[in-house]
């Protein structure tokens, strides 16, 4: 401690004192009274003082976490800003970490100090110039404008000019080199610091990089930084990176190892192998390969390539971490900026050794920051931005004779600390995630022979090199928290990469690879293995290499540690209706898979609990963990829905299991297994529905699917669908009712359909939104069961339910209302078909007008309500019968009803909702009730169809249009000649414009369209009357020769039936042109000749030319 001058007060002794007691109990604003009044009573001409104030500042800031108001923070402020500008550079180190540790976290209030600090002449700003000889007083700076980036929730952040500033100086220091004349620990604190800024940068600020100078120039020297200090690795990086397709070249400078590295790399390996599992919770600084050199990371690494060479995973033991303490699905490297310094060196020997673990630890410590601010910056570009520089980053098969580019998969396989590595595996994570789209332009399927190596290739391979680093690191890794991070980047590979591109084996690998982990002693690492399994199961299911995976028996799985895959007594013992199969047939052993995760749910532990399993709680440690049980829960509804034929042959046991869920006390597991028993009736939807191609002796028997929903209805899920306090666990449970077979429910005794019914209507009406959602969608499936759809009192009940929902002021409630009502007014039309009269004459005239206006109401909401509104109002429209039209209550509806469709129709909505709108308009065409040709509303429909069909950039809406005009069957409903005639012009103009699209994707519907708008066109042919004949001749007089080689590649090529509604039978066409022919040679035959041109002759022409090209192809 330095002497007491002559002049040195009294007080000045107590403060000293002051800032070494515990001052917990002290009130804040105390201590800022004392704080002020020190500086108050030092002069700026004391700079001792001054610089002891300031130490008195910042050691009661940082250590105590005291928080400053505003008064006072403006008092400190200016006299610290003052006291840089007058005291002597001596003082500026101690003054700038008091001006750190003021501004940190008070960005907000510092706003009219920034001038000085960060202006042109900003104090900041001059001592963090590189410029600067004094790196200790540059780091200080630069640590002081970085504690002034972080951003306060809530409050203004930093103006756009003072960011950029501070950007600018950030990147300048990143950018520097390390002179012979600075230490390494003060080089690496400069570092940390300015990775700190940028990161409080791009989190508070939502600073977005835009410009490609700027991204480059940040995620060169991050790539710089994320290397730094890394044992036996030297790269320089260019000033910037640029978007390439290839790796760009990275040069290396030989690595300069230190005399003394090499005993101490093998002194690290000899006690790697001596000692194993004595780490002390929460140290990673001697744990797994934290202070290994290069040759005993070697030789790990070469040992772990030996055994994915040889495939000898399976019966190789699993790594056993050593922490497991830490919670790794908690652990993020998101660096969160700290106001106090970094370690002291009193935890550091004195020796050479210990020196060299201070600067490793400090290296380790730039790595960290670097790999933080590059996750920040991941989700500050766009991702098509970010996939330009896939190759600075990830890992790509080395050409022939030249190396392997560094990547993240460097770091993660070669960085001597765990969480280093783990920190690169996030960033992995981060840049994979939502890369989904960009890798589906792999392929290596097939061997490629070209002069070049095509970009799909590239990334093929690309992806190769990702699975074989990712499974290296799995093999090699020690450490819990690093082995989850390795088995969650695998899971985000697995659920972006295309395999169905890629040569089979990957998935394969990975499957074996993951095995041994199930049965990991840290609960993290067990659960992200599970999440893996989730993935390949999930991952565009159904893959036939998947398929072959899952038909491996539960024997095939764990080898010598069966414990966590039961065999089938086992499994037996865990569902008792596991072994019976829907044929009644004794089901093969279950998959290794399947076993598992159904023994991980319902069979009670057997292993003692590891120490990551304690923040865990499990019901009275009778079960596996929770998180445990809940990932197995999930995986087992992803293999429903991906691989339902292998799993229906466990369906009732499956069943059991879900209903097992369902009946415990932890929402969390009822949730999950409401889930597993939506997709298990979600999959027998799929196989009975009409274009299913499971053949009907391989479906789930309808038999099998009443007991099993037998099951459910005297189980626990009218319970669940009661449970009030869980919403979302209602809501599941109401999606797992509407996923029941139509022909089971027909089945079902009379008292279980009724509580189907009966519980759905109630929860309709629920006060929570979610809820009442899954309510009114559930009442939608049901109205379409053939067993309730006839029952009037039930089409009654549903409807005023949904109603009630289409005015609830949640939109999700209203969108899922409106489908519904789409789906209820189907029903009316169904009905109307099969039952006649009868069914109409039942149904209330009150409500089919409530219908009426609640569909015309919604039609003007947003557009997921819309689309189905208008689809409900032009069934409505169609159902009206003559008595209804009649009726002086129903006209102003319907009239307002045809206006709202007819503005849909034309309105600038979704191309959903403009297709949905027209098709509604072609069902009020079928209504003869309505006066089509009379109505003025009428000649507005056809004028604003006769518009789409022409013009509308989407091909489905005009191919939807051109069919709801060739819909009435009468002549009389197309009115006048003019208006006959202009909605044929329509037709010619919109077929000869039928392949001018701005969108590519619209191409593929041009054929449909041609096919629709030849079938409306003859469909008017067969229509017109003498009064129309001159302006269709006209018409084909002008562009005849345009038509005639769309007509006959229509007469000529089969249509898609269900895409454009068009006759698939050619012979039908050319009986439809023949019927042409003939009508309009009768109505010329009653012209005696007085037509200008012959439009029978124009089609007779046409046939003529089509029978001859029929004859030669048949020739």
């Amino acid at each position: 401690m330095l002497e007491k001058p002559v002049a040195f007060p009294g007080w000045l002794l107590s403060f000293k004192l002051f800032g070494n007691i515990w001052i917990w109990d002290t009130d804040w604003k105390d201590v800022c009274a004392v704080l002020v009044q020190g500086c108050q009573l030092v002069l700026l001409d004391q700079e001792h003082l001054v610089s002891k104030v300031c130490q008195l500042i910042h050691h009661l800031l940082n250590r105590y976490q005291v928080m400053v108001d505003e008064q006072s923070l403006n008092f400190l402020l200016s006299y610290c800003i003052s006291a840089l500008r007058q005291c002597s550079s001596w003082t500026h180190v101690e003054i700038l970490q008091a001006l750190a540790a003021l501004v940190y976290n008070n960005g907000p209030k510092c706003q009219k100090f920034l001038p000085d600090l960060l202006g042109k002449a900003g104090l900041l700003l001059q001592l963090s110039d590189p410029a600067q000889p004094d790196v200790e007083l540059r780091r200080a700076a630069v640590r002081s404008m970085a504690n002034l980036c972080l951003s306060v929730p809530g409050q203004p952040y930093l103006d756009e000019s003072y960011r950029s500033v501070c950007f600018q100086t950030f990147l300048g220091v990143l950018q520097s080199s390390k002179t012979t004349d600075v230490d390494d620990i003060t080089f690496c604190m400069l570092l940390q610091s300015a990775l700190k800024g940028v990161q409080s940068l791009l989190n508070g600020g939502k600073m977005k990089l835009m410009q490609i100078d700027q991204i480059g120039a940040l995620l060169a020297v991050l790539k710089k930084c994320m290397f730094h200090g890394l044992p036996g690795l030297s790269i320089e990086v260019p000033t910037a990176l640029y978007p390439a397709p290839l790796p760009q070249y990275d040069k290396r400078s030989p690595a300069k190892q230190e005399q003394s590295e090499p005993a101490a790399s093998k002194q690290t390996g000899s006690r790697r192998k001596k000692c194993k599992g004595k780490q002390k919770k929460g140290e990673f600084g001697e744990e797994g390969r934290e202070d290994s050199g290069d040759a005993g990371e070697e030789s790990v690494l070469g040992a772990a390539m030996v055994k994915l060479q040889l495939g000898d995973v399976q019966s190789s033991p699993c790594p056993q971490p050593r922490v497991s303490d830490v919670c790794a699905g908690k652990e993020s490297p998101s660096w969160q900026p700290c106001k106090r310094l970094s370690s002291s060196e009193s935890e550091f020997s004195d020796t050479e050794g210990g020196i060299q673990s201070k600067v490793r630890s400090y290296q380790a410590n730039v790595r960290q920051g670097a790999l933080a601010c590059f996750l920040s910056t991941i989700k500050s570009i766009e991702k098509r931005v970010l996939y330009g520089y896939w190759s600075a980053f990830v890992p790509d098969a080395p050409g022939i004779g030249s190396p392997q580019s560094v990547s993240l998969m460097t770091i993660a396989l070669k960085d001597p600390s765990p969480k280093t590595r783990a920190c690169a595996l996030q960033v992995l994570s981060a840049f994979l995630e939502g890369s989904k789209q960009f890798l589906s332009v792999a392929e290596d399927a097939n061997d490629h022979k070209r002069a070049f190596t095509p970009f799909s290739v590239t990334i093929a391979s690309s992806i190769r090199e990702l699975h074989r680093c990712l499974l290296l690191a799995l093999v090699a890794e020690a450490s819990s928290q690093t082995l989850t991070q390795i088995i969650k980047c695998l899971a985000n590979l697995v659920s972006n990469a295309p395999y169905s591109r890629l040569k089979p084996g990957l998935l394969t690998r990975v499957w074996n690879q993951i095995k041994p982990y199930i049965s990991h002693k840290d609960v993290n690492v067990r659960v992200s293995s599970l999440t893996l399994l989730g993935a390949i199961v999930s991952v565009q299911a159904p893959l036939p290499e998947v398929q072959l995976l899952l038909q491996q028996p539960s024997s095939s799985g764990l080898g010598s540690s069966g414990s966590a895959t039961p065999g089938r007594e086992q499994w037996r013992r865990a569902v008792p209706w596991a072994g019976e199969s829907p044929a009644g047939c004794a089901p093969p052993e279950p998959c290794w898979l399947l076993s598992l995760c159904v023994s991980l749910v319902v069979l009670p532990r057997e292993d003692s609990c590891s120490d990551s399993d304690a923040s865990f709680p499990s019901l009275g440690s009778v079960y596996e963990p929770c998180p445990l049980r809940l990932e197995a829960l999930q995986v087992l509804a992803l293999l429903v829905k991906g691989y339902f034929p292998m799993a229906q042959s466990y369906f009732l046991g499956l069943g059991e299991v879900a209903c097992r869920c369902m009946e415990e006390m932890d929402p969390s597991i009822q949730l999950h297994g409401a889930k597993l028993l939506e997709e298990l009736g979600t999959g027998v939807l799929q196989q009975h529905k009409p274009d299913s191609l499971t053949a009907p002796e391989q479906r789930v028997p309808v038999s099998v699917v009443v007991t099993f929903w037998t099951m459910m209805l005297n189980g626990p899920l009218p319970g669940t669908l009661q449970n009030s306090p869980h919403a979302t666990l209602q809501t599941s449970a109401c999606d797992a009712l509407s996923s029941i077979l139509p022909e089971a429910f027909s089945l079902l005794q009379g008292d279980q359909q009724i509580l189907c019914v009966t519980l759905l209507l109630g929860l309709n009406h629920s006060e929570n939104p979610l809820v009442k959602a899954a309510a009114a969608r559930a009442l939608g499936v049901y109205i379409l069961f053939p067993c309730l759809r006839q029952d009037v009192m039930f089409v009654a009940d549903t409807a005023n339910a949904i109603l009630n929902s289409l005015h609830d002021k949640s939109p999700n409630v209203r969108a899922k209302a409106a489908w519904s009502l789409g789906n209820l007014t189907d029903t009316l039309i169904i009905n109307m078909e099969t039952m006649g009269q009868s069914f109409q004459e039942e149904l209330s005239d009150v409500l089919l007008l409530k219908l009426l206006r609640s569909a015309t109401e919604a039609s003007k909401d947003r557009d997921k309500v819309k689309s189905n509104a208008v689809r409900a109002l032009g069934n409505v429209l169609h159902f009206l019968q003559p008595c209804h039209v009649a009726n002086p209550r129903f006209r102003e509806a319907i009239e307002e009803s045809l206006q709202a469709l007819i503005a849909t129709v034309g309105s600038e909505a979704t191309m959903k909702v403009r297709w949905n709108a027209c098709y509604a308009l072609g069902n009020v065409f079928r209504n003869p009730a309505l006066p089509l040709g009379e109505a003025p509303w009428a000649t507005q429909a056809f004028s604003v169809l006769s518009s789409v069909v022409k013009s509308c950039k989407n091909f489905k809406v005009r191919i939807k249009s051109a069919m709801a005009l060739s819909i009435p069957s009468r002549r009389e409903c197309y009115g006048s000649p003019e208006q006959f005639c202009h909605i044929w012009s329509a037709l010619v103009e919109a077929l000869q414009r039928s392949e001018d699209t701005e969108d590519f994707l619209e191409f593929k519907y041009s054929s449909s369209l041609r096919s629709q708008l030849c079938q409306a066109l003859l469909h008017l042919l067969q229509l017109a009357r003498s009064s129309d004949l001159p302006l269709l001749g006209s018409s084909l007089r002008e562009h005849g020769h345009a038509i005639r080689p769309y007509v006959l590649q229509y007469l000529s090529s089969p249509g898609h039936e269900g895409d454009t509604g068009a006759h698939a039978d050619l012979g039908h066409r050319e009986r439809a042109l023949q019927g042409a022919i003939e009508h309009l040679s009768a109505v010329e035959r009653e012209l005696q000749g007085k037509a200008r041109l012959r439009v029978s002759l124009f089609l007779e022409d046409v046939l003529t030319h089509h029978t001859s090209a029929t004859e030669l192809a048949e020739a």
